[in-house]
Protein backbone atom coordinates (compact mmCIF):
# COMPACT_ATOMS: atom_id res chain seq x y z
CA UNK A 1 0.00 0.00 0.00
CA UNK A 2 1.04 3.69 -0.54
CA UNK A 3 0.63 4.69 3.09
CA UNK A 4 3.48 2.51 3.80
CA UNK A 5 5.96 4.10 1.03
CA UNK A 6 4.91 7.95 2.88
CA UNK A 7 8.20 9.57 4.71
CA UNK A 8 8.37 9.79 8.23
CA UNK A 9 7.90 13.72 7.95
CA UNK A 10 4.09 12.80 6.26
CA UNK A 11 3.14 10.11 8.58
CA UNK A 12 3.73 12.42 11.46
CA UNK A 13 1.83 14.84 9.73
CA UNK A 14 -0.96 12.86 8.67
CA UNK A 15 -0.81 11.16 11.99
CA UNK A 16 -1.33 14.19 13.84
CA UNK A 17 -4.61 15.18 11.94
CA UNK A 18 -5.87 12.29 12.13
CA UNK A 19 -5.61 12.23 15.95
CA UNK A 20 -7.13 15.71 15.99
CA UNK A 21 -9.95 14.86 13.70
CA UNK A 22 -10.32 11.64 15.31
CA UNK A 23 -10.58 13.39 18.97
CA UNK A 24 -12.70 15.50 17.81
CA UNK A 25 -15.34 12.72 15.96
CA UNK A 26 -15.09 11.06 19.53
CA UNK A 27 -15.96 13.62 21.45
CA UNK A 28 -19.21 15.03 19.34
CA UNK A 29 -20.36 11.28 19.87
CA UNK A 30 -20.32 11.24 23.63
CA UNK A 31 -21.39 14.79 23.54
CA UNK A 32 -25.18 13.25 21.90
CA UNK A 33 -25.05 10.34 23.57
CA UNK A 34 -24.25 11.92 26.91
CA UNK A 35 -27.23 14.18 25.71
CA UNK A 36 -29.24 11.16 24.83
CA UNK A 37 -28.72 9.76 28.46
CA UNK A 38 -29.51 13.28 29.71
CA UNK A 39 -32.86 13.48 28.06
CA UNK A 40 -33.85 10.41 28.64
CA UNK A 41 -33.05 10.96 32.17
CA UNK A 42 -34.64 14.37 33.05
CA UNK A 43 -38.12 12.78 31.32
CA UNK A 44 -38.36 9.55 33.50
CA UNK A 45 -38.36 11.61 36.17
CA UNK A 46 -39.88 14.32 35.09
CA UNK A 47 -42.81 11.93 34.72
CA UNK A 48 -42.13 10.74 38.46
CA UNK A 49 -42.04 13.42 40.28
CA UNK A 50 -45.82 14.38 38.57
CA UNK A 51 -47.33 10.95 38.98
CA UNK A 52 -45.93 11.13 42.97
CA UNK A 53 -47.46 14.73 42.72
CA UNK A 54 -50.64 13.22 41.12
CA UNK A 55 -51.12 10.64 43.70
CA UNK A 56 -50.83 12.70 46.48
CA UNK A 57 -53.84 14.93 45.24
CA UNK A 58 -55.30 11.79 44.66
CA UNK A 59 -55.10 10.63 47.93
CA UNK A 60 -55.85 13.93 49.72
CA UNK A 61 -59.25 14.11 47.72
CA UNK A 62 -59.91 10.64 49.21
CA UNK A 63 -58.92 11.43 52.29
CA UNK A 64 -61.51 14.63 52.02
CA UNK A 65 -64.68 13.12 50.82
CA UNK A 66 -67.51 12.13 52.32
CA UNK A 67 -68.38 9.14 50.31
CA UNK A 68 -67.30 5.61 50.88
CA UNK A 69 -63.63 5.18 49.28
CA UNK A 70 -63.69 2.45 46.56
CA UNK A 71 -63.29 1.39 43.62
CA UNK A 72 -66.88 2.19 42.33
CA UNK A 73 -66.92 5.31 44.04
CA UNK A 74 -63.55 6.51 42.20
CA UNK A 75 -65.53 8.30 39.41
CA UNK A 76 -67.83 9.88 41.76
CA UNK A 77 -65.22 11.09 44.38
CA UNK A 78 -62.82 12.48 41.48
CA UNK A 79 -65.60 14.04 39.46
CA UNK A 80 -67.10 15.88 42.21
CA UNK A 81 -66.30 19.87 42.57
CA UNK A 82 -64.09 18.82 38.87
CA UNK A 83 -60.71 17.49 40.90
CA UNK A 84 -59.71 15.31 38.18
CA UNK A 85 -60.12 18.14 35.69
CA UNK A 86 -58.21 20.71 37.94
CA UNK A 87 -55.43 18.19 38.77
CA UNK A 88 -54.88 17.72 34.65
CA UNK A 89 -54.68 21.30 34.14
CA UNK A 90 -52.45 21.83 37.22
CA UNK A 91 -49.72 18.99 35.88
CA UNK A 92 -50.61 19.75 32.40
CA UNK A 93 -51.21 15.67 32.12
CA UNK A 94 -53.61 13.54 31.20
CA UNK A 95 -55.50 11.43 34.04
CA UNK A 96 -57.06 7.64 33.21
CA UNK A 97 -57.89 5.84 35.94
CA UNK A 98 -58.90 1.80 35.58
CA UNK A 99 -60.60 -0.41 37.90
CA UNK A 100 -58.34 -3.49 38.84
CA UNK A 101 -59.38 -5.54 35.93
CA UNK A 102 -58.21 -2.77 33.63
CA UNK A 103 -61.53 -1.38 32.65
CA UNK A 104 -62.16 2.43 32.15
CA UNK A 105 -63.29 4.13 35.21
CA UNK A 106 -62.84 7.93 34.37
CA UNK A 107 -60.19 10.36 32.36
CA UNK A 108 -59.37 13.47 31.90
CA UNK A 109 -60.75 15.64 28.89
CA UNK A 110 -57.78 18.09 27.82
CA UNK A 111 -57.40 18.31 24.84
CA UNK A 112 -54.24 19.19 24.00
CA UNK A 113 -53.20 15.77 24.97
CA UNK A 114 -53.19 12.79 22.44
CA UNK A 115 -55.47 10.09 23.56
CA UNK A 116 -53.91 7.16 23.14
CA UNK A 117 -55.47 5.22 25.40
CA UNK A 118 -58.56 2.74 25.06
CA UNK A 119 -60.83 1.60 27.69
CA UNK A 120 -59.17 -1.44 28.36
CA UNK A 121 -55.23 -2.00 29.78
CA UNK A 122 -54.10 -5.29 27.93
CA UNK A 123 -53.92 -8.22 30.49
CA UNK A 124 -49.97 -7.97 29.89
CA UNK A 125 -49.41 -4.67 31.10
CA UNK A 126 -51.75 -5.56 34.07
CA UNK A 127 -49.73 -8.64 35.12
CA UNK A 128 -46.78 -7.02 34.86
CA UNK A 129 -47.68 -4.31 37.20
CA UNK A 130 -48.77 -6.72 39.42
CA UNK A 131 -45.33 -8.60 39.49
CA UNK A 132 -43.49 -5.70 40.14
CA UNK A 133 -41.77 -5.46 42.88
CA UNK A 134 -42.47 -1.27 43.13
CA UNK A 135 -46.01 -1.96 41.97
CA UNK A 136 -45.09 0.16 39.26
CA UNK A 137 -44.57 -0.41 35.13
CA UNK A 138 -43.21 1.87 33.24
CA UNK A 139 -44.09 1.70 29.08
CA UNK A 140 -41.80 3.46 26.42
CA UNK A 141 -42.66 3.90 22.94
CA UNK A 142 -42.45 5.75 19.60
CA UNK A 143 -45.32 6.99 17.34
CA UNK A 144 -43.71 8.97 14.11
CA UNK A 145 -40.58 9.72 15.75
CA UNK A 146 -42.43 11.01 18.48
CA UNK A 147 -41.09 9.44 22.40
CA UNK A 148 -43.60 8.55 25.21
CA UNK A 149 -43.55 7.11 28.23
CA UNK A 150 -46.51 5.54 29.93
CA UNK A 151 -46.93 5.19 33.53
CA UNK A 152 -49.39 2.54 35.78
CA UNK A 153 -49.20 2.51 39.12
CA UNK A 154 -51.78 1.43 41.90
CA UNK A 155 -54.33 4.05 44.19
CA UNK A 156 -54.58 3.18 47.75
CA UNK A 157 -56.70 3.78 50.30
CA UNK A 158 -55.90 4.25 53.59
CA UNK A 159 -55.38 1.06 54.63
CA UNK A 160 -52.61 0.82 52.01
CA UNK A 161 -55.34 -1.35 49.71
CA UNK A 162 -55.60 -1.16 46.30
CA UNK A 163 -58.26 0.90 44.66
CA UNK A 164 -57.42 1.33 41.20
CA UNK A 165 -54.77 2.01 38.69
CA UNK A 166 -53.82 5.33 37.42
CA UNK A 167 -52.23 5.48 33.90
CA UNK A 168 -50.30 8.47 33.27
CA UNK A 169 -49.41 9.23 29.52
CA UNK A 170 -46.20 11.33 28.82
CA UNK A 171 -45.04 12.60 25.41
CA UNK A 172 -41.48 13.76 25.59
CA UNK A 173 -40.82 16.77 24.15
CA UNK A 174 -37.33 16.94 23.36
CA UNK A 175 -37.23 20.41 21.27
CA UNK A 176 -35.57 22.60 23.95
CA UNK A 177 -32.71 20.07 24.40
CA UNK A 178 -32.36 19.46 20.88
CA UNK A 179 -31.57 23.16 20.52
CA UNK A 180 -29.36 22.95 23.15
CA UNK A 181 -27.43 20.05 22.02
CA UNK A 182 -27.31 21.59 18.28
CA UNK A 183 -25.80 24.68 19.54
CA UNK A 184 -23.28 22.79 21.87
CA UNK A 185 -22.13 20.76 18.40
CA UNK A 186 -21.87 24.10 16.29
CA UNK A 187 -19.68 25.68 18.78
CA UNK A 188 -17.59 22.17 19.27
CA UNK A 189 -17.38 22.36 15.52
CA UNK A 190 -16.25 26.05 15.47
CA UNK A 191 -13.61 25.14 18.38
CA UNK A 192 -12.36 21.64 16.61
CA UNK A 193 -12.38 23.91 13.68
CA UNK A 194 -10.03 26.13 15.00
CA UNK A 195 -7.75 23.24 16.66
CA UNK A 196 -7.61 21.57 13.23
CA UNK A 197 -6.30 24.98 11.14
CA UNK A 198 -3.77 24.68 14.31
CA UNK A 199 -2.67 21.17 14.81
CA UNK A 200 -2.23 21.49 10.90
CA UNK A 201 0.57 23.96 10.87
CA UNK A 202 2.16 22.79 14.65
CA UNK A 203 1.87 19.28 12.83
CA UNK A 204 3.67 21.06 9.81
CA UNK A 205 6.34 22.48 11.72
CA UNK A 206 6.71 19.74 14.32
CA UNK A 207 7.10 17.10 11.55
CA UNK A 208 10.00 19.14 9.82
CA UNK A 209 11.47 20.05 13.23
CA UNK A 210 11.87 15.92 13.73
CA UNK A 211 12.05 14.72 10.62
CA UNK A 212 15.14 17.60 9.91
CA UNK A 213 17.99 15.65 11.98
CA UNK A 214 17.15 12.51 10.10
CA UNK A 215 17.12 13.88 6.99
CA UNK A 216 20.85 15.27 7.36
CA UNK A 217 21.82 12.02 8.26
CA UNK A 218 20.08 10.50 5.20
CA UNK A 219 21.58 13.10 3.08
CA UNK A 220 25.03 12.85 4.38
CA UNK A 221 24.69 8.35 4.25
CA UNK A 222 23.44 8.74 0.42
CA UNK A 223 26.81 11.14 -0.26
CA UNK A 224 29.32 8.92 1.31
CA UNK A 225 31.61 7.50 -1.14
CA UNK A 226 34.63 4.85 -0.68
CA UNK A 227 36.26 7.32 -3.09
CA UNK A 228 36.46 10.65 -1.70
CA UNK A 229 36.91 12.56 1.60
CA UNK A 230 33.54 12.46 3.68
CA UNK A 231 32.07 14.94 6.18
CA UNK A 232 31.12 14.18 9.40
CA UNK A 233 27.84 14.84 10.83
CA UNK A 234 27.87 18.16 13.57
CA UNK A 235 24.27 18.40 14.57
CA UNK A 236 22.91 19.72 18.56
CA UNK A 237 20.44 19.76 20.40
CA UNK A 238 19.03 16.48 19.52
CA UNK A 239 17.62 13.73 20.85
CA UNK A 240 19.10 10.50 22.30
CA UNK A 241 18.10 8.44 19.50
CA UNK A 242 19.57 10.55 17.02
CA UNK A 243 22.65 11.36 18.88
CA UNK A 244 23.40 7.46 18.79
CA UNK A 245 22.72 7.50 14.93
CA UNK A 246 25.00 10.47 14.32
CA UNK A 247 27.95 8.86 16.62
CA UNK A 248 27.51 5.42 14.61
CA UNK A 249 28.07 7.76 11.00
CA UNK A 250 30.38 9.11 12.53
CA UNK A 251 32.72 6.47 13.77
CA UNK A 252 31.80 4.53 10.40
CA UNK A 253 33.22 7.52 8.36
CA UNK A 254 36.30 6.96 10.29
CA UNK A 255 36.41 3.49 10.03
CA UNK A 256 35.75 4.01 6.32
CA UNK A 257 38.45 6.56 5.73
CA UNK A 258 41.14 4.08 7.41
CA UNK A 259 39.98 1.25 4.86
CA UNK A 260 39.81 3.54 2.06
CA UNK A 261 44.07 4.38 2.77
CA UNK A 262 44.32 1.21 3.09
CA UNK A 263 42.35 -0.02 -0.33
CA UNK A 264 44.13 2.40 -2.57
CA UNK A 265 47.54 2.29 -0.80
CA UNK A 266 47.32 -1.96 -1.83
CA UNK A 267 46.13 -0.74 -5.28
CA UNK A 268 48.69 1.83 -5.46
CA UNK A 269 51.43 -0.14 -4.66
CA UNK A 270 49.89 -3.29 -6.76
CA UNK A 271 49.10 -0.82 -9.69
CA UNK A 272 52.92 -0.05 -9.84
CA UNK A 273 54.48 -2.89 -9.13
CA UNK A 274 52.37 -4.53 -12.20
CA UNK A 275 53.83 -1.49 -14.50
CA UNK A 276 57.50 -1.73 -13.10
CA UNK A 277 56.71 -5.70 -14.80
CA UNK A 278 55.63 -4.18 -17.51
CA UNK A 279 58.60 -1.26 -18.30
CA UNK A 280 61.34 -3.95 -17.38
CA UNK A 281 59.59 -6.65 -19.89
CA UNK A 282 59.36 -3.50 -22.62
CA UNK A 283 63.17 -2.79 -21.79
CA UNK A 284 64.26 -6.32 -21.87
CA UNK A 285 63.19 -6.90 -25.58
CA UNK A 286 65.37 -4.51 -27.23
CA UNK A 287 68.07 -5.15 -24.59
CA UNK A 288 68.37 -9.06 -26.47
CA UNK A 289 68.85 -7.68 -30.06
CA UNK A 290 71.63 -4.96 -28.39
CA UNK A 291 73.54 -7.82 -26.71
CA UNK A 292 73.04 -10.24 -30.05
CA UNK A 293 74.08 -7.28 -32.72
CA UNK A 294 77.37 -6.04 -30.22
CA UNK A 295 78.23 -10.09 -29.81
CA UNK A 296 78.20 -10.17 -33.83
CA UNK A 297 80.32 -7.32 -34.38
CA UNK A 298 82.82 -8.29 -31.49
CA UNK A 299 82.95 -11.74 -33.26
CA UNK A 300 82.99 -10.68 -36.77
CA UNK A 301 84.93 -7.58 -36.56
CA UNK A 302 87.67 -7.31 -39.12
CA UNK A 303 89.35 -4.32 -39.76
CA UNK A 304 90.91 -5.57 -43.21
CA UNK A 305 87.40 -6.27 -44.57
CA UNK A 306 86.90 -4.21 -47.46
CA UNK A 307 82.98 -3.64 -46.28
CA UNK A 308 84.07 -3.49 -42.81
CA UNK A 309 82.15 0.38 -42.95
CA UNK A 310 78.78 -0.59 -44.06
CA UNK A 311 78.89 -3.32 -41.87
CA UNK A 312 79.85 -0.97 -38.74
CA UNK A 313 76.81 1.40 -39.80
CA UNK A 314 74.56 -1.62 -40.20
CA UNK A 315 75.70 -2.44 -36.49
CA UNK A 316 74.98 1.06 -35.44
CA UNK A 317 71.31 1.69 -36.92
CA UNK A 318 70.47 -1.37 -35.44
CA UNK A 319 72.04 -0.31 -31.77
CA UNK A 320 70.41 3.46 -32.00
CA UNK A 321 66.90 2.38 -33.28
CA UNK A 322 66.54 -0.28 -29.93
CA UNK A 323 67.76 2.51 -28.21
CA UNK A 324 65.29 4.90 -29.52
CA UNK A 325 62.62 2.25 -28.83
CA UNK A 326 63.60 2.19 -24.99
CA UNK A 327 63.68 5.76 -24.93
CA UNK A 328 60.31 5.87 -26.41
CA UNK A 329 59.00 3.41 -23.65
CA UNK A 330 60.68 5.68 -20.83
CA UNK A 331 58.98 8.54 -22.34
CA UNK A 332 55.36 6.52 -22.63
CA UNK A 333 56.17 5.61 -19.04
CA UNK A 334 56.82 9.17 -18.18
CA UNK A 335 53.89 10.92 -19.50
CA UNK A 336 51.83 8.59 -17.57
CA UNK A 337 53.03 8.76 -14.80
CA UNK A 338 52.76 12.67 -14.54
CA UNK A 339 49.45 13.89 -13.58
CA UNK A 340 48.57 16.49 -16.26
CA UNK A 341 49.33 20.42 -14.78
CA UNK A 342 46.15 21.92 -15.29
CA UNK A 343 47.44 25.84 -16.99
CA UNK A 344 43.85 26.68 -18.03
CA UNK A 345 43.70 28.86 -20.81
CA UNK A 346 41.00 29.68 -23.19
CA UNK A 347 41.24 27.68 -26.30
CA UNK A 348 39.44 28.28 -29.52
CA UNK A 349 39.34 24.12 -29.84
CA UNK A 350 38.53 23.80 -33.50
CA UNK A 351 41.53 25.76 -34.38
CA UNK A 352 43.47 23.50 -31.62
CA UNK A 353 42.57 20.61 -32.98
CA UNK A 354 43.32 21.34 -36.22
CA UNK A 355 46.80 22.24 -35.19
CA UNK A 356 47.69 18.80 -33.68
CA UNK A 357 46.35 17.32 -36.53
CA UNK A 358 48.91 19.20 -38.72
CA UNK A 359 51.71 16.75 -37.45
CA UNK A 360 49.82 13.97 -39.07
CA UNK A 361 51.10 13.28 -42.97
CA UNK A 362 48.25 10.67 -44.10
CA UNK A 363 45.74 12.62 -46.24
CA UNK A 364 43.09 10.28 -45.26
CA UNK A 365 42.62 12.42 -42.38
CA UNK A 366 39.52 14.61 -42.62
CA UNK A 367 38.94 17.21 -40.09
CA UNK A 368 35.26 18.98 -39.81
CA UNK A 369 33.57 21.51 -37.50
CA UNK A 370 30.12 22.92 -37.19
CA UNK A 371 31.80 26.74 -36.03
CA UNK A 372 35.02 28.24 -36.32
CA UNK A 373 35.35 29.25 -32.77
CA UNK A 374 34.39 27.34 -29.81
CA UNK A 375 36.02 28.56 -26.57
CA UNK A 376 36.45 26.28 -23.33
CA UNK A 377 39.37 26.58 -20.48
CA UNK A 378 41.72 24.27 -20.99
CA UNK A 379 45.02 23.39 -21.55
CA UNK A 380 46.73 23.73 -25.21
CA UNK A 381 49.28 20.78 -24.57
CA UNK A 382 46.82 18.57 -22.56
CA UNK A 383 44.05 19.00 -25.95
CA UNK A 384 46.83 18.51 -28.50
CA UNK A 385 47.95 15.29 -26.55
CA UNK A 386 44.58 14.14 -26.09
CA UNK A 387 43.78 14.65 -30.03
CA UNK A 388 47.03 13.03 -31.48
CA UNK A 389 46.76 9.93 -29.18
CA UNK A 390 43.48 9.29 -30.99
CA UNK A 391 44.03 9.85 -33.87
CA UNK A 392 47.58 7.70 -33.89
CA UNK A 393 45.55 4.71 -32.05
CA UNK A 394 42.96 5.50 -35.33
CA UNK A 395 45.73 5.42 -38.26
CA UNK A 396 47.70 2.23 -36.69
CA UNK A 397 43.81 0.09 -37.17
CA UNK A 398 44.13 1.26 -40.56
CA UNK A 399 47.16 -0.95 -41.59
CA UNK A 400 45.45 -3.15 -43.64
CA UNK A 401 42.43 -1.73 -44.57
CA UNK A 402 42.68 -0.74 -48.20
CA UNK A 403 40.71 2.73 -48.35
CA UNK A 404 41.40 4.20 -44.93
CA UNK A 405 39.36 7.14 -43.59
CA UNK A 406 39.61 9.50 -40.26
CA UNK A 407 37.17 12.12 -39.31
CA UNK A 408 37.72 13.99 -36.73
CA UNK A 409 35.08 16.45 -35.72
CA UNK A 410 34.46 19.24 -32.99
CA UNK A 411 30.29 20.04 -31.97
CA UNK A 412 29.29 22.29 -29.25
CA UNK A 413 26.90 21.22 -27.32
CA UNK A 414 24.51 22.91 -24.49
CA UNK A 415 27.38 22.45 -21.40
CA UNK A 416 30.39 21.11 -22.96
CA UNK A 417 32.01 20.50 -25.99
CA UNK A 418 32.43 16.99 -28.24
CA UNK A 419 35.43 15.89 -29.78
CA UNK A 420 35.00 12.57 -32.11
CA UNK A 421 37.59 10.67 -33.81
CA UNK A 422 36.10 8.16 -36.45
CA UNK A 423 37.73 5.37 -38.91
CA UNK A 424 36.93 2.47 -40.81
CA UNK A 425 39.85 0.17 -39.42
CA UNK A 426 39.40 -3.19 -37.92
CA UNK A 427 37.72 -2.26 -34.64
CA UNK A 428 37.64 -3.10 -31.30
CA UNK A 429 36.94 -7.00 -30.48
CA UNK A 430 33.88 -7.54 -28.09
CA UNK A 431 36.69 -9.29 -25.57
CA UNK A 432 39.03 -6.35 -25.62
CA UNK A 433 36.41 -3.76 -25.09
CA UNK A 434 36.29 -4.21 -21.20
CA UNK A 435 40.69 -3.57 -21.07
CA UNK A 436 40.34 -0.41 -23.66
CA UNK A 437 41.42 2.30 -20.79
CA UNK A 438 43.31 -0.04 -18.88
CA UNK A 439 47.07 0.65 -18.78
CA UNK A 440 49.83 -1.75 -19.87
CA UNK A 441 47.05 -3.03 -22.16
CA UNK A 442 47.54 -3.57 -25.80
CA UNK A 443 46.90 -5.46 -29.16
CA UNK A 444 49.88 -4.11 -30.95
CA UNK A 445 53.21 -5.42 -31.08
CA UNK A 446 55.02 -3.46 -29.96
CA UNK A 447 54.21 -0.21 -27.52
CA UNK A 448 53.08 -0.13 -23.47
CA UNK A 449 49.22 0.52 -23.75
CA UNK A 450 49.53 3.71 -21.93
CA UNK A 451 48.06 6.00 -24.18
CA UNK A 452 44.49 5.47 -24.29
CA UNK A 453 45.24 5.10 -20.66
CA UNK A 454 46.55 8.56 -20.65
CA UNK A 455 43.95 10.27 -22.92
CA UNK A 456 41.23 9.32 -20.11
CA UNK A 457 42.98 9.87 -16.90
CA UNK A 458 43.47 14.07 -19.07
CA UNK A 459 39.95 13.98 -19.62
CA UNK A 460 38.37 13.37 -16.44
CA UNK A 461 40.79 15.29 -14.64
CA UNK A 462 39.50 17.70 -16.43
CA UNK A 463 35.53 17.16 -15.87
CA UNK A 464 35.14 15.38 -18.81
CA UNK A 465 34.54 11.71 -19.89
CA UNK A 466 35.90 9.24 -23.13
CA UNK A 467 33.74 6.56 -24.32
CA UNK A 468 33.79 4.46 -27.87
CA UNK A 469 31.44 2.52 -30.39
CA UNK A 470 33.18 0.16 -32.03
CA UNK A 471 32.09 -3.12 -34.50
CA UNK A 472 34.93 -5.82 -35.64
CA UNK A 473 36.22 -5.01 -39.43
CA UNK A 474 33.52 -1.64 -39.59
CA UNK A 475 35.31 0.79 -37.28
CA UNK A 476 35.58 2.64 -34.41
CA UNK A 477 34.15 5.92 -32.66
CA UNK A 478 35.83 7.84 -30.21
CA UNK A 479 33.67 10.35 -28.60
CA UNK A 480 35.03 12.99 -25.94
CA UNK A 481 33.09 15.58 -23.94
CA UNK A 482 34.55 18.03 -21.40
CA UNK A 483 32.68 20.75 -19.90
CA UNK A 484 32.92 24.91 -21.45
Amino acid sequence: MKIFKLSLRNRIFISMILLVLGASILIAGVTVYQYTQESEAYHKERLERKEQAIRENIKFVLDKTTHVVSTENIPVILKERDKIYEMSQVHEMQLNIYDLTGRLLIKSNESFFRDTTNVQIPKQIIQNLETSPTKRFLKKSEINGQKSQSSYTYIHDNQFKPLAILYLPYLQDDEVLQKDLNDFLMKLGEVYLFMLLAAILMSYFLSKYITKSLKIVSEKIIETRLDKRNQKIQIENVSEEIYTLVSAYNSMIDELEESAVKLATGEREQAWREMAKQVAHEIKNPLTPMRLTVQSFQRNFDPKDPNVIMKLNEYSETLIHQIDTMSAIASAFSNFAKMPAQQNEILNVPKTVKLALDIFNENYIQFSSEKEEILVKFDRTQLIRVITNLVKNATQALQDVKDPKILVEVEEEETSVKVSVLDNGVGISEENKDKVFEPKFTTKSSGMGLGLAMVKNIVETYGGSINFESNKNKGTIFTVRFPK
